[in-house]
């Protein structure tokens, strides 16, 4: 079956929200699309009952490099939806129904009492207890998930991961910097064959919303049973980014890293978490590099601090600290104004 955008089809989301009950027949659907993602359609809908969140995989995602991924990922999503909500209540999103026609779903509207965190963090207000709450509820999902056998199939998405995560980010990367090939190479191989947990794949900033009850995870197209480390590493890696942007808030910033850290390390239960944390600081300074040079680069930094992220995350990669906290600390030596 063709693809359909629903961003041009209002009867397709008529149907949609007809069939899930949730609209009558000949009931007007108003769609206001929602700005902020790469990979996704996202739109908000207005109806009689209430007020929703309509959400649609794109076969290739809105970044300047050719990123073309499947988008049958909206079906793990949903999955991850469910698991996730049923260990951290409140803390995800609701799912409502879900479409296959259109490879899309429906779920709870958030409104405006939940903020972004990444808006947050550019406005200067930075939240070590928002971090702590974050690495608290990351630790809760990977602790209730690991080694389970029936989540392991459920989430043998390697392919999908590879070509939404792997892929975009470090082997692109490589590809730049092939004096790195062969370092960032292992990395990608080591993070592959790693299968402990269920891995969210997309913990940022831009993907958690700060409300009354706590911190709320988006976007889990990238979910996959995997290496802890890599949603560690991707959260871990916008404190030092932002902290590049932003270098009078470096102390602040590395102070939320430190939090979420601490919060987190008391839930691994499935393996030491001295060796887990080897493998989150090897990878972070690939994915650091990678948010320069890979196909995803952030949006936010001059070209200067880009180049003083390129410098660091280089000589990271080269000389990895053993510790995230001695990373952070040579962070904080070279960024901190």
């Amino acid at each position: 079956m063709a693809y359909v955008d629903l961003s041009n089809d209002a009867q397709a989301i008529r149907r949609i929200f007809v069939g899930l009950g949730l609209a009558d027949v000949g009931e007007e659907v108003r769609a206001t699309p929602l700005t902020g993602g790469v990979s996704s359609g996202i739109f908000r809908i207005d109806l009689r009952s209430g007020r929703y969140c309509l959400k649609q995989a794109l076969p290739k995602l809105k970044v300047a490099k050719d990123w073309s991924v499947p988008v049958e990922r909206v079906f793990s999503e949903i999955e991850w939806l469910r698991t996730a909500g049923a260990i951290v209540p409140g803390a995800v999103p609701r799912v409502l129904g879900q479409d296959e026609a259109t490879k899309s779903f429906v779920m709870e509207y958030l409104g405006a009492e939940f903020r972004n965190w990444k808006s947050e963090l550019l406005a200067g207000s930075v939240d070590a207890g928002l971090a702590a709450a974050v690495g608290n509820m990351l630790g809760r999902i990977h602790a209730a998930t690991a080694d389970d056998p029936s989540v392991a199939r459920r989430f043998a998405t390697d392919d999908n991961f590879y070509a939404i995560r792997l892929e975009p980010y470090l082997a692109e990367t490589a590809r730049v910097h092939p004096a790195l090939a062969s370092r960032l190479g292992d990395t990608i191989e080591r993070t592959r064959s790693t299968r402990r947990v269920l891995v969210h794949g997309d913990v940022s900033p831009k993907n958690i919303l700060a409300g009354p009850g706590g911190p709320v995870l988006l976007d889990a197209e990238c979910a996959w049973f995997g290496d802890p480390a890599f949603d560690l590493a991707f959260c871990l890696n916008h404190f030092l980014l932002k902290s590049a942007h932003m270098p009078a808030r470096t102390g602040d910033l590395l102070a939320c890293y430190g939090a979420l850290v601490q919060a987190y390390r008391p839930h691994v239960n499935w393996e030491p978490a001295a060796a887990l944390e080897s493998r989150v600081a090897s990878l972070l300074p690939g994915l650091t590099l990678a948010r320069v040079d890979g196909k995803s680069p952030v949006e936010y930094l001059s070209e200067p601090a880009r180049e003083q992220v390129r410098r660091s995350a280089v000589a990271l990669l080269q000389d990895t600290p053993v510790t995230l906290e001695a990373l952070g600390d040579r962070w904080k030596q070279e960024f901190e104004a």
